[in-house]
């Protein structure tokens, strides 16, 4: 982890795409492939604290995975059901039901061999429950695996916490740690050295890749337009979209 960390607030537009560009592009950023990631007998698990979170940062490498035969997890920490407020007409156990039939049907279009599995912790207070966790996953994974979590300075208290949990069930095992930024491309200014990019790598993706990612991330319509209910705005807009809609994903090693 950063030895310094800036606040880490999720506000606003965050940090526009013009921004990142110079910093990422192929010529600067260096590239790799998954091949390069993972032990080739081993599993890839990737700890998702929100439905949606494992397509927005993994969808083309999940595709890249299953294509070479390896197998691929996904843990569903939470179901996502205080993404929005109840309503009269929708409870947090319906919205549930709807990320998780959403992420289903976007892993479904990536490949139909990727597990999914629901650890159903409360979400919003994935920090309480981070100890009980990181035991889980413990149990979860072995040696010769490779863990996926969010960035550990993600912005996000509950990718935070589930990213520490997956970094202790990682270690207990002896496995590969990699962590993929999420919500951290929107608070970090990489102009003010907010962002690791001496750890980042590019995985780039084939236009067919690009293809499907975006068919996946457009499942999760719950996330994507204006609340009916509330009139809340997309929690992803156009302008968070477009940073994980580029023609690479980045982790962080």
């Amino acid at each position: 982890m950063e030895t310094v960390a800036p606040p880490r607030f999720i506000q606003g537009q965050g940090t526009s795409e013009a921004c990142w560009e110079p910093y990422i592009n192929a010529s600067v950023l260096p590239s790799g492939t998954v091949t390069d990631l993972i032990h080739p007998s081993g599993t890839v698990h990737i700890v998702a604290p929100h439905p949606d979170d494992e397509v927005l940062g993994c969808g083309g490498m999940m595709q890249q995975l299953s294509a070479l035969g390896v197998p691929v997890c996904v843990w569903a920490v939470t179901d996502g059901e205080r993404s929005h407020p109840p309503t009269p007409g929708r409870t947090m156990h319906s919205l549930a039901r709807l990320r998780t039939r959403e992420s289903e049907q976007a892993l479904a279009i990536l490949s139909s061999a990727i597990c999914r599995y629901a650890v159903q912790l409360p979400d919003g207070a994935v920090s309480a429950a981070e100890e009980q966790l990181g035991h889980y996953l413990s149990m979860k994974v072995k040696k010769n695996d490779t863990v996926f979590a969010p960035w550990r300075l993600d912005g996000h208290p509950d990718h935070e916490a589930a990213a520490r949990a997956a970094l202790y069930a990682a270690q207990q095992q002896g496995c590969r740690f990699i962590e993929v930024p999420i919500w951290g491309w929107h608070w970090a200014d990489p102009n003010k050295g907010e962002f690791p990019l001496e750890r980042a790598l590019r995985i780039p993706l084939s236009a067919d890749e690009l293809k499907r990612k975006t068919l996946a991330i457009h499942q999760f319509h719950s996330q994507l337009g204006i609340d009916e209910q509330t009139n809340q705005a997309p929690i992803l807009p156009d302008y968070a979209l477009v940073r994980y809609l580029r023609s690479f994903e980045v982790v962080l090693l």
